[in-house]
């Protein structure tokens, strides 16, 4: 048996975008969630939320902050990561129509297309089917487009057959905000990652 889980961290990117949206939903998850603003707030963090906002500006504003080498270091030594909209094309391996100095972390075996579903004024909500189970709300503001994914890479969720929701190891990206719609499925996969990942940490020590 696995040992019992501590109180979980999660660092939330809070450069730009609905940051304060997820720490609610972390909250009311039992989760302690952590505005992430300088690398000195990644200590300790369990896990990590990329939320949403501009991929070019956040990609900018992690440079200025300090912040993308540190986090390229958690993300390589497997930190469970989740990315939404921006979140996810900076997870992205392959981004369609970006800038040429745009760098992501590439953890997610995925080519994404930017604001590929719409500008703002049409943004939308709809249903996310579910491979698992049942379905989700989609709010989907200038969101990125999934056009290829990766043969290691899981797609939980489906937009009209076509893929809003995946998983590579334990990176998590979503097309869409699931931080605006108050229902915390996608947030409880990050967690639950989380759990299996520590419990991994955990047995590994034991054993040795």
């Amino acid at each position: 048996m696995g040992a019992a889980l501590p109180q979980l961290t999660v660092g939330v990117l809070a450069l730009q975008g609905a940051f304060s949206n997820h720490l609610s939903i972390l909250a009311t998850l039992g989760v302690e969630g952590r505005a992430v603003r300088l690398p000195v707030d990644l200590e300790g963090v369990d896990g990590l939320v990329l939320p949403g906002g501009e991929s070019t500006t956040m990609s900018m504003l992690l440079d200025s902050s300090g912040l993308r080498e540190p986090i390229a270091e958690l993300l390589e030594r497997g930190l469970p990561v989740l990315g939404t909209c921006a979140g996810l094309i900076l997870l992205s391996r392959r981004v369609r129509d970006g800038r040429a100095d745009q760098r992501g972390f590439g953890v997610l075996d995925v080519e994404t297309t930017r604001n590929a579903y719409g500008r703002q004024n049409e943004s939308f909500e709809s249903t996310v089917d579910l491979r698992a189970q049942g379905s989700i709300p989609g709010i989907f503001i200038r969101a990125p487009r999934i056009v290829e994914v990766g043969p290691g890479v899981e797609v939980l969720g489906t937009l009209h057959g076509e893929p809003v929701l995946v998983r590579d190891g334990v990176a998590i990206g979503c097309a869409f905000h699931p931080e605006l719609s108050g229902d915390a499925t996608v947030h409880r996969l990050l967690i639950d990652q989380i759990g299996r990942s520590l419990t991994t940490v955990a047995d590994a020590s034991q054993e040795d």
